[in-house]
């Protein structure tokens, strides 16, 4: 009986897209649309997601440009952001509002890398998960005498190398994440 593999790689493929849109949210120097996706102004008696009230633009390297497509949801929108506590300053005008980001000190870069590391490790210890998954799934096969022992040894052999391709993905992530957040 061959095992299917398909299960396990679905699982590390969302894995890898996990932590990917996580990074995205964490500041680099420069401003980008994505450091904004966690902000939920309250608009409309319900909370919504920025991307949903307005367009997003870069402005510049360091800030960011919103227009609303509702005039009246300006106030809500910068008090979302400033609720959102991203270290950024908010400003209105008649076009609608002005994000910019203020330089990051060093102190402040290390605390985006941690915050990147512990995302990435979070992402690491869920593909432990997985790997756990598919072994208990592996040795309920076994037991119910689909596989030999031997079977069973090289497909361990196997989930582990897909694991740890896996790893490998999620630590290059973090490294070019580490590499904007020093720029």
């Amino acid at each position: 009986m061959a095992y299917d593999f398909s299960e396990l790689k679905t699982h590390i493929k969302e894995t890898e897209e996990w932590i990917a849109r996580e990074l995205s949210g964490v500041r680099t120097g420069r401003a980008t649309p994505t450091l904004l996706d966690a902000v939920k102004p309250e608009a409309y008696g319900t909370r919504t997601p920025l991307r949903e009230l307005g367009s997003v633009s870069v402005e510049d390297a360091r800030t960011l440009r919103i227009v609303p497509w509702d005039r009246e949801l300006v106030k809500a929108i910068e008090k979302g952001i400033t609720d959102a506590n991203l270290g950024v300053g908010v400003s209105t005008d008649d076009q609608g509002l002005r994000v910019s980001f203020p330089e990051l000190t060093s102190e402040r870069r290390e605390q985006l890398s941690k915050i990147a590391g512990d995302k990435t490790e979070q992402a690491k210890v869920t593909l432990r998960s997985h790997r756990t998954d598919a072994l208990k799934a592996l040795e309920s096969a076994e037991k119910a005498g689909g596989m030999g022992k031997d079977e069973v040894a090289r497909l361990k052999i196997e989930i582990q190398k897909l694991i740890d391709a896996g790893n490998e993905s999620l630590v290059k992530t973090l490294e070019r994440k580490e590499e904007e957040i020093a720029q």
